[in-house]
């Protein structure tokens, strides 16, 4: 029967809350899932986010044909779609075979997404009904409205918007509880000298049979992509999402305020959620979260601290880098204030090099798919920043590398914050530390053979050159602002000597990390 409307769902709009449904008729409307090898290979996709997402979709249409939904699902692994390999040409297939009334679809999580989501229905002449994604807090349109009355975009005044918005650890008086707005200061502590001690494990889920015929498709399909799929532990359902986040609020909530910045040797998750993949999926939707954490603190099973902190990614940074994204779209994408012009090293393909920080950091991510905030901005982050990367070649790398990566995520973060290829649009400065950062916040030195204090010789920090190398080239622009002027003061101290053997020394770091030939597997 042809539908009266098509319902796109695409792989991270899988929660029960999905708009479209509540105005739907099973008797009269057919749902349409897209899995699209191009989809894994126009980055060169981790295997482990190419599984989340294929594993999590297959979950939800067998859920929604068990609630009598009929469900068009076009399957990665269907050899008579071979010929079909993105997701606009599948899409154009569903149009002219199902022959709809209307395509439905909910915003997408991206701007390529979205501008083929148009064409494609354009060119088969089928009338598209977009809506507004409800998983959100602040929509497209409120936070185009909450930016035109600001001077300068910050996360901060946001947050502090959205806590009185949405009345989040707020008192009757409508003043923060507790007295203040944010707990930085108590939540940006090392871990001890001794290590961090015993953490609390997260939640883990052992594949079920459909999620192994996933992993084992994956691994056959994208065997030449990054990362593994060994010890695979990501949440693909919303029965499972829940789980994980009870785990969290009972039993490492308490404990992520004050280290979530640290780093230690393999310690890839520290007291961190690990909640962003069924966020970004939509199992889990950012209200239920904030009210668990909330709970949590006014029933003393957590610190304000702590729960401040937490609230503060989730109501705060992430809803704010989402306004972000489409406010700046697409001119972001294609963002280089610094021109920055490096490719990207080899190693972060591979993990292979003598930087323990990077080594680490890498080497996990090429295992999970996964590494918290800081490590993401204050190791590879920072690299990329200080060495020069090209941020398209770095956002890049950001979106296939992670299995919580989604474009309007992952870009602002890493263009925006990290490489500061937006000029400052939403940072008061650039996110530049020496290796002297690293050292504070973590172990990672210790077992290093380049000392954090030295800038050149051959036990110099890569990230010790490198950052005064940026200073160096950046002089002007730094000096001119009051937030790093007295960077740029330090600078000025060193005789042109020093300067220039800087320089030459920061060159032979960059030229020693030659890129990668790294070209997408043929889709097959």
């Amino acid at each position: 029967m042809r539908p009266r409307e098509l319902i796109l769902i695409l792989g991270d709009q899988l929660g029960p809350d999905h708009p479209a449904l509540a105005e739907a008729d099973p008797a009269q409307d057919a749902l349409l899932f897209i899995e699209a090898p191009g989809e894994a290979t126009h980055v060169w996709s981790h295997q482990a986010r190419i599984a989340v997402f294929i594993a999590a979709m297959r979950h939800r249409v067998a859920e929604l044909r068990a609630e009598g939904w009929t469900v068009q699902h076009l399957r990665l692994d269907d050899d008579t779609l071979a010929h079909l390999p993105t997701l606009p040409e599948r899409l154009a297939h569903a149009l002219d075979t199902l022959r709809p009334g209307r395509l439905r679809v909910v915003e997408p999580g991206e701007w390529r997404l979205l501008r083929a989501i148009e064409d494609t229905a354009v060119r088969r002449g089928t009338p598209l009904s977009w809506m507004e994604d409800t998983h959100f807090l602040c929509s497209r349109r409120g936070f185009a409205q909450w930016a035109a009355r600001k001077k300068e975009l910050r996360m901060e005044w946001f947050y502090r918007w959205m806590r009185q918005e949405h009345r989040v650890l707020m008192d009757p008086e409508g003043q923060p509880v507790g007295g203040q707005w944010n707990y930085d200061e108590d939540n940006r502590q090392p871990y001890p000298k001794t290590g961090p001690g015993p953490i609390p494990a997260p939640a883990r889920f052992e594949p079920d049979a459909l999620t192994q015929e996933v992993l084992n498709l994956v691994r056959h399909r994208f065997a030449g992509h990054p990362g593994q799929l060994d010890g695979f532990i990501w949440p693909v359902t919303r029965s499972q999402a829940l789980v994980a986040l009870d785990t969290f609020i009972r039993t490492r909530l308490a404990g992520f305020g004050p280290h979530q910045d640290a780093m230690w040797d393999d310690t890839p998750f520290g007291w961190h959620s690990l909640l962003s993949v069924a966020l970004n999926l939509h199992l889990l939707h950012p209200r239920e979260v904030i009210e668990a954490a909330e709970a949590a603190w006014r029933e003393g099973r957590a610190p304000l601290a702590s729960v401040e902190g937490f609230i503060r990614q989730v109501l705060g940074w992430r809803e704010f880098i989402r306004g972000v994204y489409w406010l700046d779209m697409p001119d972001l994408a294609d963002a280089n204030h610094l021109q920055a012009t490096q490719p990207l090293p080899e190693f972060f393909w591979t993990g292979d090099t003598d930087m323990a920080c990077l080594r680490d950091v890498l080497q996990q991510t090429l295992r999970h798919g996964y590494a918290h905030h800081i490590q993401r901005l204050m190791v590879l982050g920072l690299y990329g920043l200080l060495a020069g990367v090209k941020p398209q070649a770095m956002a890049d790398w950001f979106l296939a590398i992670y299995v919580d990566a989604v474009e309007w995520v992952e870009l602002p973060n890493v263009a925006g914050m990290a490489l500061y290829a937006n000029g400052g649009r939403f940072t008061s400065k650039p996110y530049a530390a020496s290796g002297a950062y690293i050292q504070r916040m973590s172990n990672h030195c210790k077992g290093c053979r380049y000392d954090p204090k030295q800038r050149t010789g051959d036990n110099a920090c890569p990230y010790t050159t490198l950052y005064w190398a940026f200073l160096d080239r950046h002089e002007a622009e730094l000096a001119a602002s009051p937030r790093t002027a007295l960077m740029v003061k330090n600078l000025q101290r060193l005789s042109a000597d020093e300067r220039q053997a800087i320089q030459a020394h920061a060159t032979q770091v960059t030229q020693g990390s030659l890129p990668r030939p790294c070209h997408p597997d043929p889709i097959t």
